[in-house]
């Protein structure tokens, strides 16, 4: 016997991606409905080789539901996520709404699983934002070899993590700039056509904005407290792959060739480290429809005593928010909801 399983925002970038990776994954699933608001109502989604109907959220009754992949936004979710856990399901939710609440874990699967065993306190799970899931599942295994006291991140992330509206500025300002048509910013504050913007989120009182402080304070509730971040975060002209440079400084001594070997016995970690010029490292563009968190240019800071330089991409449509939700389930299913 399967689950019954409900997906929350199933029209947007991230539930398409969502029930793409559900059968891809061939999770156990006797019943998928997609759900979304009002004016998605008789819209289809494809789910294999089936079409779904979409569903008015608001008029679902969760009953009999056994999870919940949520991925409204923040405001839909602190209204629908308590009601379906009410009804009895398991919301595993890819909003930021609940990431910091005591009670709700944030879970990375390959980082901190044990933490799933926390969705009885309010019947949440937490999908961390995209750019930091990659980082902790590149930094991981290094942090347990060497324990790492602080991480310096620039991120280069593309536009997809600002929804299907934001791919489509960026596409038509692209085509318009090609006709000589002047670019006309809307979702994002300046042209992001051909041009690099240092804001992703709104600013905060100290100078951050909320997804530089979403990585540092995300860390620390996955990995470890103790670990210093510093963020810069920026949006750039790439439809989808988020791109970071990791600067690590570690208590303990970790050498280059020592971090390459802990990655390559990493599940969810591919290393790139060929002496061919051309495959020295990997690009965003690369790694689009790939479940991993790539990881090349690996070498070693001089500056500090013990450090580590490293180039990551992943894919943030799949590892960057649906394929880790996904994996949340097939632990929640393995360990805390079994069938028979």
């Amino acid at each position: 016997m399967g689950y019954k399983i409900a997906v929350v925002g199933a029209t947007g970038n991230v539930g398409h991606e969502i029930l793409k990776i559900l059968d891809e994954r061939n999770f156990p699933a006797d019943d998928v409905i997609a759900l979304a608001s009002s004016r998605s109502v008789g819209k289809e989604v494809s789910f294999g080789d089936k079409d779904l109907k979409v569903h008015d959220l608001s008029k679902f009754d969760f009953k009999g539901v056994d999870i919940v992949l949520s991925s409204p936004g923040a405001k839909v979710s602190a209204e629908y996520s308590p009601k379906a856990a009410a009804a009895g399901a398991v919301v595993i939710d890819n909003t930021s709404y609940w990431r910091m609440d005591p009670d709700v874990p944030l879970v990375v699967p390959e980082v901190n699983p044990q933490a799933i065993a926390d969705h009885t306190k309010k019947g949440i799970i937490a999908n961390p934002n995209c750019s930091t899931i990659q980082m902790v599942v590149a930094l991981k295994p290094l942090h347990d070899a060497a324990r790492i006291k602080r991480v310096v991140v620039a991120t280069y992330q593309s536009v997809s993590g600002s929804g299907k509206g934001a791919m489509d500025e960026l596409f038509n300002q692209t085509k318009g700039i090609y006709a000589n048509q002047t670019p006309v910013p809307d979702v994002y504050p300046k042209q992001i056509a051909f041009n690099t913007i240092p804001q992703i989120d709104v600013f905060m009182d100290d100078g951050m904005t909320k997804e530089e402080w979403k990585m540092v304070v995300e860390t620390k509730k996955i990995l470890d407290p103790k670990i210093m971040v510093c963020a810069s975060c920026v949006r750039v002209p790439v439809f989808i792959g988020h791109s970071e440079m990791i600067n690590v400084e570690f208590e303990n001594e970790l050498t280059a060739e020592q971090a390459k070997k802990l990655w390559r016995n990493f599940a969810g970690v591919t290393l790139v480290d060929l002496e061919q010029e051309e495959l020295r490292f990997v690009t965003p563009l690369e790694v689009q429809g790939e479940d991993d968190v790539f990881v090349s240019r690996v070498r070693e800071d001089i500056t500090v005593e013990n450090g580590l330089n490293f180039w990551c991409v992943a894919d943030n449509l799949r590892k960057g928010a649906a394929l880790n939700a996904v994996q949340i389930a097939e632990v929640l299913i393995g360990r805390y909801l079994p069938r028979g």
